[in-house]
């Protein structure tokens, strides 16, 4: 545009215009975009991922490690079924990023596109879960006493006023704990103690003021519940 057909006050009017155009152009792509809903996870797409993988990518199936429906039967790979979406989602999402890295998780996270990493959580998300239990009677009263009511001299807050008396958590932000295998447990506590898993800053904190004997004990007091 040639300012030599503009005096000040013109060229300041034009500019007000065309900010003004912007705004409205900007606000109404805005609301384009919010009125075109995000596509829905498919829980069956979800379901034949997780069993077959896809071997043109070499992308396993799931269920190899995981077990039948997320119900794991190997104790250092966890239970997945009836995990709410949005944490199991979140948790593929973390292990594409530095805040939680896993030779194995990170590798095939990568692997997953966004729309599968839902469908995948939706399908385990309705999948139902088999029944853990304690093994170690010598601890399981040391474990009910930290899990319900935490350590009150070192400031860790009792498990359950997270992840719920029995172990069923909150969506999103509290996983649930119920049946979980215990040496996963601990190997996850151990991870946030030494930072190697960095995508929860409250746990982080916790698991710092507790000894190993601790996180054996509430670990395996968690995989009891139900």
């Amino acid at each position: 545009m040639n300012r030599a057909f503009f005096p000040a006050a013109g060229a300041a009017f034009v500019k007000s215009f065309l900010v003004a155009a912007l705004a409205v152009s900007s606000l109404a792509t805005a609301a384009e975009q919010h009125a075109q809903p995000a596509a829905k996870a498919d829980a069956a797409k979800g379901a034949t991922l997780y069993d077959s993988g896809d071997a043109a990518r070499g992308l396993p199936a799931c269920v190899s490690c995981h077990g039948a429906g997320g119900n794991s039967t190997i104790a250092a790979n966890p239970k997945l079924t009836a995990q709410f979406e949005a944490y199991t989602h979140k948790q593929l999402v973390d292990f594409t990023t530095p805040q939680r890295q896993q030779p194995v998780m990170s590798l095939y996270a990568k692997m997953l596109t966004e729309a599968e990493k839902k469908d995948i959580s939706a399908y385990l998300a309705i999948q139902k879960a088999k029944q853990g239990a304690a093994k170690n009677k010598d601890t399981v009263e040391l474990g009910k006493k930290i899990y319900r009511g935490g350590i009150a001299e070192r400031g860790v807050a009792a498990c359950a006023s997270c992840h719920g008396a029995n172990g069923n958590g909150m969506p999103i932000q509290f996983p649930r704990l119920s049946g979980q295998h215990a040496d996963y447990t601990v190997a996850q506590l151990q991870a946030f103690k030494g930072g190697a898993r960095k995508n929860s800053a409250p746990m982080t904190t916790l698991a710092e003021r507790m000894s190993d004997q601790e996180m054996k004990a509430v670990a395996d007091y968690i995989a009891g519940l139900k």
